[in-house]
């Protein structure tokens, strides 16, 4: 009795549709790289649909009679140009750049196309190939493109739409205990290996990782290029197309997720340290209720340290900070950089004016009001998006009152924590406890599904 056929495999045979969409992996070997099914799909096709240099490379495999078509900067249309070949029962074929799921068109036009539609014949990715040209085990790498447009170089504290944003966030859990070793990096001629070094540069991270270069795999002139230092790597040229590995040489120190000393943090201490300490940010955090993905305003940032801890728990987030005080500018950068942290920025000014640029946030957290308390709730709870979270630290009473009065005349949902904690400190002959100020937090939160609160 034969074997039940499961969903894939019933899939295929001769129960498949009359005309398919083939989406085929072309490397810089061309023909010489593909095999026997995939030169009879392109031989097959009458319209082939490719970056002009892939299509130039397939030349010798395309019928004289088949329509070619220049995907370049029309990445958005060919959804369209299949769909019309295959609702006309014409033979398609895509040409993508190695492996079509890897960063490449191969997920749109799995969404796009009708069930059943689509056949994906990869090749190896070029990051494969560099990994093989370098020896350097790959199944625990991190993959990153920077396929963006030209943002010039990358400046410490950029925004997520930065060309190099998302390369600055893997190098940055790469510095993080637990994280992987290997970042492999699909270049683009704007963003190309002398800029990644350049990044390396801005960041600190020069001796942190070890490069590997491979221009213009499986052509003649292919070369591999290792062992060079960033400064030297970062105002060098490049052949395109080309790939960039890079390996961290020592592993990270293991830090805390969250909750780190005070002692950490660099901060300005006239008296006993400007810092929201460890027991009240860490109650802080609880309350802002973050997730991975959240944008987070950080109000009168001071030493950073919640805000900085709230980026390490938003790894694909973003955390936008503001401090009126330049000095303590100087000490968020320093900390910023201890702690390897990417996806935040801080600037120089004074909540809510020098926030109108800000994206509306999932959480807010305000440590210092500079005197505008009225207005930053006002901001605050205007934009806050729905199901976001407010988070506000005093220790004066009158502005607790003051924030108590705005919040029960906007009809807001608000709670309220106190914490007074106490620290154990040396005395002859044994312990004492010293307390801490009081410290009260209120959690507002904006009802999921609601328009944003305002007063």
């Amino acid at each position: 009795m034969a074997e039940p056929q499961t969903g894939a495999e019933s899939g295929r045979g001769s129960a498949e549709p009359t005309s398919l969409c083939w989406l085929i992996g072309v490397l810089d070997d061309g023909p010489a790289g593909l095999s026997t099914e995939a030169r009879e799909a392109l031989g097959r096709a009458r319209r082939v649909i490719g970056g002009a240099r892939l299509l130039a490379l397939c030349e010798s495999l395309l019928d004289p009679a088949a329509e070619r078509l220049d995907l370049t900067g029309q990445i958005d249309r060919v959804p369209v140009w299949v769909t019309e070949s295959l609702n006309a029962d014409v033979p398609v074929a895509v040409l993508a750049t190695g492996d079509p799921l890897c960063f490449g068109i191969g997920g749109l036009l799995a969404a796009r196309l009708p069930a059943g539609r689509l056949r994906v014949l990869p090749n190896p990715s070029t990051l494969q190939l560099a990994c093989a040209r370098f020896l350097l085990p790959w199944q625990g790498a991190r993959w990153v493109s920077v396929h963006h447009r030209d943002s010039g170089d990358w400046v410490c504290g950029s925004t997520p739409g930065h060309g190099l944003y998302a390369l600055a966030q893997a190098l940055s859990g790469a510095t993080q205990a637990g994280s992987g070793d290997l970042i492999g990096v699909l270049t683009s001629p704007a963003n190309g290996p002398d800029r990644i070094c350049r990044l390396l540069l801005a960041e600190g991270l020069d001796d942190a990782f070890d490069l590997y270069i491979a221009e213009r795999l499986l052509q003649p002139d292919e070369r591999l290029v290792s062992g060079l230092s960033v400064a030297d790597l970062a105002s060098a040229r490049f052949a395109e197309p080309n790939v960039v590995l890079l390996r961290r040489r020592v592993p990270a120190p293991a830090l805390p997720v969250f909750g780190l000393p005070d002692a950490f943090f660099d901060q300005r201490a006239p008296d006993r340290g400007l810092i929201t300490k460890r027991e009240v940010r860490a109650v802080a955090l609880a309350l802002l209720e973050l997730a991975p993905t959240d944008r987070v305003w950080d109000i009168g940032a001071g030493s950073g340290s919640l805000g900085l801890e709230a980026a390490r728990l938003c790894p694909h987030g973003h955390v936008h900070a503001i401090e009126k005080n330049a000095a303590d500018l100087a000490l968020i950068e320093t900390n910023r950089r201890r702690l390897g942290v990417a996806n935040y920025s801080v600037r120089a000014g004074l909540a809510p004016l020098d926030c109108t640029d800000w994206p509306d946030p999932d959480a807010v957290f305000v440590g210092g009001s500079g005197g505008r308390l009225t207005e930053i709730l006002h901001d605050a709870l205007r934009r806050l998006r729905p199901g976001g979270r407010l988070v506000l630290s005093f220790v004066l009473l009158e502005n607790l009152s003051t924030a108590m009065d705005l919040l029960g005349r906007c009809g807001a949902d608000w709670s309220i924590t106190q914490i007074q904690a106490a620290r154990s400190r040396p005395l002859v002959g044994g312990h004492r406890l010293q307390p801490e100020n009081p410290v009260w937090l209120i959690q507002v939160r904006a009802d999921p599904g609601s328009t944003p609160l305002t007063s």
